[in-house]
C-alpha cells in the first residue's frame, strides 16, 4: 500500500518546502499540478522546479495545465458572480488534473488532497488500521505567521480515500465535513455525504497567507474571492495593517452566501508545541515566519 500526496501550486515555494519536509518519512509519492493561468485567469509562468527540491526529487511529479476549462462563461463584462464561477471552475480543473498520474497506482492505495497551505499531520495515523472510505483532518487554522492563530475554527482542509474511492479530486475536497448516521438514506446516493468518516482531530495545520506583502496582493487579486477583494479596495497597506493588528478580513464563522462576510477577525499568539516538529526544530531558520 502506498500514500501518495497530491496538491496545487501557484508559486508557494515556502509552503512546499515546508510539505516535503513534513510529509516525506509518511509519503511514497508527491504529485503538483500547476496551471499556466492564475485562478482569475491572467496568464502566468511556471515557477515550480522539481530541481528546487533535490532531497524529494526522484519521489515528486509535475503536472502542467496548458488550457482553461472549456466551461469558462465568456462576455463581454462578467459580473463579480460569473468571476466566481469561473475562478472555480479553474481551481477544479487543476484538482482533477492530478488523476492524470493516478493510473499506475493500486486500488488500495491512499490519495491525500490538500491545499498547497495545508499539511496533514501523519505523525499517528495508520492508514492500515484505518477501516473508513473518507478520513478527514481537522487542523489548526493560521494566518500570516507559523504561530498566528485563528481562535474557535476547524479547519478540515486535507482529506484522503483510497483510489477505488475517489470519484474526482475536487469531490473529496467538497465532501461534507461531518458523519452521517446510517439512518440517512440520502448518503447511499451522494457523492458528498459519507456515513463512513474517520475524522483525525490533531490533524494538522493550515498555514494560510504565509507570504510578504507584495505576494499577499498578488494572491488576493487572483484567487478565488478575487472580485471581492477588489471591491474592498485590497492594497499592501490594508495588508501592511491586518498583519500590524493582528487581524484578518474574512469571517470563517459566516455562511457563505452571507454579505457580511468580509469582516474584521482577530488572531492570538500560540506557543511553538503547537507547530510541526520540522518547524520546531528548525526555528532559526524561520524566524521570519514567527509573531515573536
Amino acid at each position: 500500500m502506498k500514500i501518495i500526496d497530491t496538491t496545487t501550486y501557484f508559486e508557494e515555494k515556502l509552503m512546499m518546502n515546508l510539505r516535503f519536509n513534513i510529509l516525506n518519512q509518511y509519503v511514497d509519492n508527491f504529485i503538483v499540478s500547476e496551471a499556466r493561468f492564475t485562478h482569475s485567469g491572467k496568464k502566468k509562468d511556471i515557477h515550480f522546479k522539481k530541481s528546487d527540491y533535490p532531497e524529494f526529487e526522484d519521489k515528486i511529479t509535475h503536472l502542467i495545465i496548458n488550457k482553461e476549462p472549456i466551461n469558462i462563461i465568456k462576455k463581454d463584462k462578467l459580473n463579480p458572480y460569473d468571476l466566481r464561477l469561473n475562478s472555480i471552475a479553474r481551481i477544479r480543473a487543476q484538482r482533477d488534473y492530478l488523476m492524470k498520474s493516478l493510473t499506475d497506482y493500486s486500488p488500495d492505495d491512499y490519495i491525500i488532497y490538500s491545499d498547497n497551505d495545508e499539511i496533514p499531520n501523519l505523525e499517528s495515523f495508520d492508514f492500515n488500521k484505518n477501516r473508513n472510505k473518507i478520513i478527514f483532518f481537522k487542523q489548526k487554522l493560521f494566518y500570516y505567521k507559523f504561530n498566528l492563530l485563528l481562535p474557535n475554527v476547524d479547519w478540515y482542509g486535507s482529506k484522503a480515500c483510497k483510489i477505488k474511492d475517489l470519484k474526482s479530486i475536487d469531490l473529496l475536497r467538497a465532501i461534507k465535513n461531518k458523519k452521517y448516521s446510517f439512518f440517512r438514506i440520502d448518503t447511499l446516493f451522494s457523492y458528498l455525504k459519507y456515513q463512513s468518516v474517520n475524522i483525525v482531530n490533531d490533524g494538522g495545520w493550515h498555514f494560510s497567507n504565509l507570504k510578504n506583502f507584495k505576494e499577499l496582493e498578488r494572491k488576493y487579486l487572483n484567487d478565488e474571492n478575487h472580485a471581492e477583494y477588489e471591491a474592498l479596495g485590497h492594497s499592501i497597506n490594508k495588508i501592511k495593517n491586518n498583519l500590524k493588528n493582528k487581524t484578518i478580513d474574512y469571517d470563517h464563522s459566516a455562511k457563505k452566501n452571507s454579505t457580511i462576510r468580509f469582516n474584521s477577525t482577530k488572531l492570538e499568539t500560540v506557543d511553538i508545541s503547537t507547530l510541526p516538529k520540522f518547524i520546531q526544530g528548525n526555528k532559526n531558520n524561520y524566524l521570519d515566519w514567527f509573531d515573536l
